[in-house]
């Protein structure tokens, strides 16, 4: 079975139930019925045969339209059990004859949808990765280390806040964008890659707008991604930029990540994840960690920082400074920050470790592992303060 091609087609068959009536949560619902039954039924080359025919069209020439099929049957049956048949009985009357699906491609609006203001982060990422994405219940609860059931309590109530949004009404672009973010930043656990899911959902969207904004987010992705399998030592330990083996970095992924971030800067129209991608690129290009342009990223941040005026690119800047301009113009750049800000205290410990004060940077380096998000960050940590104190013991 071809799950990439059911998951593909999820979207689109989705906006054809929406279109042709059906609501937002009980269309949704009837989907996962129907790619259930796919995945039940179709043979393991990812096509349905035909004897699984559901109406006169040829699956095999047309999966979205057997999808569609099947899914818009699911809705009528659940609709004519439903306590609101009456108000439903005019839609349900007469069945569309099977046959190929429109190519209409309703995905944007899709993507508008599940990133409606109206939801939390988290609530538009799930409800992203459900509708738009194609994935189950239990694989989004997998990949968040969360109860299937509060899960499905999650995207239940997404869907009901969405029910009643006109599919027609314009959406906003820098929303869909932030939430893609949120789900690529969740990298990955368990059997689902959510940073692999973002970047196909990323492609997806880029294929049905032009936005040098979403190019600019596709490019970051794919270089940041780039250089995943440099991240992880054998033993599972982090490893940090400046000490990966950049043999082990992805460089079609580099290729194509750059190559989609200059069509976007040629357009002139900047925006945050275009600046970001330029910094990811920098680091790319540099042979060897001591050959990065620093100055130059330094710069870019600039135009980040006044694009978003965001602490936390104020945070890494403080670091770009301090390997264009020494340690000491770093920690002054930091000194302008508020250390409750996350990795203060590791960047704090970073810059006076290179200004030569091990002392300072050890008890800082103790103090963000305690802080430290997740285990291998805090890993690292405690061994880079455990190091500085051994050394000042000999």
């Amino acid at each position: 079975m071809d799950e990439v091609l059911l998951r593909s087609l999820t979207p689109s068959v989705l906006t054809i139930l929406v279109r042709r009536g059906a609501d937002f949560a009980a269309a949704e619902d009837a989907v996962q019925d129907a790619l259930i039954e796919a995945l039940r039924v179709w043979p393991a080359d990812g096509s349905p045969s035909s004897r699984l025919r559901p109406g006169k069209g040829d699956p095999l020439r047309d999966p979205k339209g057997w999808l569609v099929t099947v899914a818009w049957r699911k809705f009528l049956d659940q609709s004519r059990a439903d306590s609101a048949r009456r108000r439903r009985e005019d839609l349900v009357e007469e069945e569309p004859a099977p046959g190929p699906a429109s190519d209409v491609d309703d995905t944007l609006q899709l993507y508008f949808l599940c990133a409606h203001p109206s939801l939390t982060p988290s609530s538009a990422v799930a409800l992203t990765l459900r509708a738009v994405g194609g994935l189950t219940t239990r694989q989004i609860a997998q990949a968040y280390l969360v109860p299937e059931a509060t899960m499905a309590q999650r995207i239940s109530r997404a869907k009901r806040t969405v029910s009643d949004v006109r599919f027609d009404q314009p959406g906003d672009v820098a929303t869909v964008l932030r939430v893609l973010y949120l789900v690529f930043n969740e990298g990955y656990s368990g059997d689902l890659d959510l940073a692999a899911e973002a970047i196909r959902l990323t492609r997806q969207l880029a294929a049905v707008i032009d936005h040098p904004e979403v190019s600019g987010l596709l490019a970051l992705m794919l270089l940041h991604h780039a250089r995943r399998a440099g991240r992880t030592a054998p033993d599972g330990g982090l490893v940090p930029l400046a000490e990966q083996d950049r043999g082990r970095w992805d460089t079609r992924l580099i290729a194509e990540g750059v190559q989609i971030l200059q069509a976007a800067l040629a357009r002139d129209r900047l925006g945050e994840f275009q600046a970001q991608a330029a910094i990811a690129a920098l680091h790319a290009d540099a042979p060897t960690a001591e050959e990065t342009d620093w100055v130059q990223i330094v710069e870019w941040y600039d135009e980040l920082a006044r694009l978003t005026d965001s602490p936390v690119v104020r945070l890494n800047r403080a670091v770009a400074v301090g390997e264009a301009d020494g340690p000491r113009a770093g920690l002054a750049a930091l000194a302008a920050l508020d250390e409750s800000l996350p990795r203060y205290d590791a960047v704090a410990a970073y810059l006076h470790e290179r200004d030569g004060d091990p002392e300072t940077a050890a008890r800082l380096y103790a103090e963000a592992a305690r802080k430290a998000p997740n285990l291998a960050e805090r890993d690292y940590l405690t061994r880079q303060a455990a190091r500085l104190n051994t050394g000042r013991r000999r």
